[in-house]
């Protein structure tokens, strides 16, 4: 079983507008709902894919609710720890002439809703898959990605880790499976600028001798490299389309590659397409892409 872990879910209302005018009163043009975070987004892409999931994390009053009931509305099982007081988050993320997010703390997560967490991570077994994704809420140690991956490491499982800044380069040494940095993650982590392919491959190459096994980048319109444990690093472009969204684009890589290992029986090559089209088709998109607008852009891309 695949197993996502969103530590702080939220609730995203997206709103669109010609201009915004800052300190006046300001009429939006349209407004969606819609119920995530990465982990989430990740579940939910797999879904789409054919791929079933089980989402985890923390959810906290009427907002917790509504997320988990919308989760669950999809056909995806959730196993949420529900805290005792405060609120899921609700992020803010204005489309105007560009596009400007505002994005809230979270609720306070006690000792004890995280050691419930851990217990239930530790029933994880041989053959399972888990996703670690996105920031770690203030109230949490840095360290939580690392605690989880030293806690499975006994057992044969594939770790995915999406995160970035001390939450990444803390957990590298409990060699995760795949790490999923952006360009700008990856600088941040090797303390350096990238400025070509040459330079990304390297800097994978060290990140692999500190314990990092696969390293995933996505170059947003620049496309995607994959530098896997053995043999020579996969570099795909992007595909061509007009961008609408950019949220959940690089969670829609992540379950398009972890999607492609089962459905291609561990074919990196085929992965990494299915990955490139599912954050194509998410990009183009005003949601999460939809099976069908990832399979065109599947179907597109040349084979390899």
């Amino acid at each position: 079983m695949i197993y996502t872990l969103t530590l702080n879910p939220a609730v995203d209302c997206v709103v669109h507008a010609k201009s915004i005018c800052a300190g006046g009163i300001n009429r939006l043009d349209s407004e969606e709902l819609y119920f995530g975070g990465k982990g989430i987004n990740v579940s939910i892409v797999l879904k789409e894919l054919g791929i079933d999931s089980v989402a985890t994390g923390f959810i906290a009053g009427f907002t917790g609710d509504a997320i988990n009931d919308a989760v669950s509305s999809l056909g995806i099982k959730t196993s949420f720890v529900r805290l005792e007081s405060g609120f899921s988050r609700v992020n803010i993320k204005i489309r105007s002439q560009g596009e400007t997010d505002l994005n809230a703390d979270g609720p306070i997560i006690p000792d004890s809703a995280l050691s419930l967490l851990l217990k239930q991570l530790a029933e994880l077994r041989d053959g399972d898959t888990i996703i670690l994704s996105g920031s770690v809420p203030s109230s949490v140690p840095k360290s939580i990605y690392k605690n989880i991956l030293e806690l499975l490491r006994s057992k044969e499982i594939y770790s995915v880790l999406d995160a970035s800044g001390e939450a990444l380069s803390l957990a590298i040494c409990e060699s995760p499976s795949l790490i999923k940095p952006n360009l700008s993650e990856l600088e941040e982590l090797s303390g350096r600028r990238l400025c070509d392919i040459g330079s990304i491959i390297s800097c994978c190459r060290e990140l692999q001798s500190s314990g990092a096994r696969e390293i995933l980048v996505s170059l947003a319109e620049k496309g995607a490299v994959l530098v896997p444990e053995k043999g020579d690093a996969i570099i795909l472009p992007a595909h061509k389309g007009s961008l609408v969204n950019s949220v959940g684009a690089g969670d829609s890589m992540v379950a398009g590659f972890t999607a492609g290992l089962t459905i291609f029986n561990g074919d990196r090559k085929k992965a990494l397409l299915l990955a490139t089209a599912a954050g194509g088709a998410t990009a183009f998109s005003p949601g999460l892409a939809k099976k069908e607008d990832i399979m065109r852009l599947f179907e597109l891309t040349p084979a390899v």
